[in-house]
């Protein structure tokens, strides 16, 4: 058995199981996300113990693979409507920065004109300060995505290391042209 499929996933006071032929609904108070099975994979819901488990019929290596996939999925959806998701996101140089106007995300970043992002509904983007980005949701995925999308408008660059980052992110650093007698 899959060491992370057969795990069972815990659920949390508050969160809401329903199960649907073909995809379960997680949801709480923070949010709803919806996960679809594949026709292989069962999942059980224990009302007594309070606990989904994910179970494959044989151990094909497709039905192995899945497994673990599944059970990973459900259990991020558990913890998004529980707890929800966060990524931050700085940005590094002279005169970049962030605005939030209603549902669009205004980056100026060195582009003559201000970058305009909308976001997406399900996600949540707080601008804390001119040159932080937090993005929060219930959707491991959407967030993520979402992230990548705004990090790929400037991403940064190895000399100076300006561009939009993840908040922990190491930029591995080139060296510039060194001039010498020649």
């Amino acid at each position: 058995m899959s060491r992370i499929g057969k795990k069972p996933i815990p659920i949390p006071s508050g969160v809401k199981v329903i199960m649907k032929p073909g995809c379960v609904e997680v949801s709480s108070s923070k949010g709803k996300v919806v996960e679809n099975i594949h026709p292989n994979i069962t999942v059980d819901l224990d009302q007594e113990k309070n606990e989904l488990t994910v179970n494959r019929p044989d151990d094909s290596k497709e039905n192995k693979a899945l497994h673990g996939l599944f059970r990973s999925l459900l259990a991020n959806a558990v913890h998004g409507v529980s707890q929800g998701f966060e990524k931050k996101l700085d940005i590094v140089g002279t005169g970049y920065n962030a605005k939030l106007k209603g549902n669009i995300l205004e980056l100026q970043i060195g582009f003559c004109l201000p970058k305009q992002v909308a976001i997406p509904e399900g996600i949540q983007v707080e601008v804390p300060s001119p040159t932080k980005i937090a993005i929060k949701g219930c959707n491991k995925q959407q967030v993520g995505q979402f992230a990548a999308n705004v990090r790929k408008i400037r991403p940064p660059e190895p000399y100076k290391g300006k561009g939009i980052r993840y908040e922990n992110e190491v930029i591995i650093r080139k060296a510039g042209k060194s001039f010498g007698s020649g």
